[in-house]
């Protein structure tokens, strides 16, 4: 299921969309079908405007952020914080040691700020190697080096590090809640894929306080033309696809309660 995921990504994200678009309206153009290849090639060039050239993913993306919200004033006590992985560049770190991370380190930075502030709860991290290969470390095993290195003792550290899904996320942090005897837990991981993985930890029975955070908008974008930023507004829309991919296979497959959990 895992690799199946992953291959259907690599054809179903907006760029390779509109290649094959393009490849397939060629071969009709060769066979001498001369209206499907115009079809097809105006639909490949309208997708590609949209993607690099207007604000659609951003906007998109947004609204997926704004679903839910973190709360405005810290939680009277938790027992525990769960950080879903997906933050840290581990292919990067093999090869060149340190600790790397990607867009996703807020979900660190903050998890780090919490634990301050609450010293006695313990910290989940959720994260296995997600890669094709998996000879990567992942980042509940790369964790460990980041808390110690602020001084947060390893006692405190639960790690899963088997998960290469948001599935198995909430799945193997169910196991692991149960063995340790925890609840009052807050979820930290990006905004935008924050309605999924609430989604899934309520379908399984997890009481969670939602921790947003790493938003990638200004949650006050409008539709429109942006010629400014057609590599950023590649990416937003890429994000945002493959997040609304995973919820409505996520409901599709009775994983969740309802398609876009709030």
């Amino acid at each position: 299921m895992f690799l199946a995921s992953k291959l259907f990504w690599l054809l179903a994200q907006p760029l390779s969309l509109v290649f094959l678009l393009l490849i397939l309206s060629f071969l009709l153009a060769a066979a001498g079908f001369r209206r499907p290849y115009r079809f097809l090639s105006g639909l490949a060039a309208t997708l590609l405007f949209l993607i690099l050239f207007t604000s659609t993913g951003a906007v998109v993306l947004q609204g997926l952020e704004n679903r839910i919200l973190r709360p405005a004033t810290l939680p009277a006590g938790l027992s525990c914080i769960i950080i879903l992985g997906g933050s840290f560049e581990n292919e990067v770190i093999a090869k060149r040691g340190g600790m790397e991370f990607n867009q996703a380190a807020d979900r660190f930075v903050e998890g780090l700020k919490l634990a301050q502030s609450y010293p006695s709860a313990r910290i989940l991290v959720s994260g296995g190697d997600g890669s094709f290969s998996g000879q990567y470390d992942g980042d509940a095993r790369t964790s460990k080096t980041f808390f110690s290195t602020f001084g947060v003792a390893p006692e405190r550290l639960i790690r899963d590090d088997r998960s290469r899904t948001t599935f198995e996320n909430a799945a193997n942090t169910k196991q692991l809640l149960e063995a340790n005897g925890l609840s009052n837990c807050a979820l930290i991981t990006s905004a935008f894929h924050m309605p999924r993985s609430v989604g899934l930890f309520r379908k399984l029975g997890i009481a969670v306080t939602p921790w947003p955070v790493d938003y990638r908008t200004s949650g006050e974008l409008t539709l429109g033309l942006d010629f400014s930023q057609p590599a950023l507004n590649a990416q937003l829309t890429t994000t945002a696809l493959r997040e609304w991919t995973g919820l409505i296979a996520y409901f599709i497959g009775g994983r969740t309660h309802v398609l876009f959990p709030q």
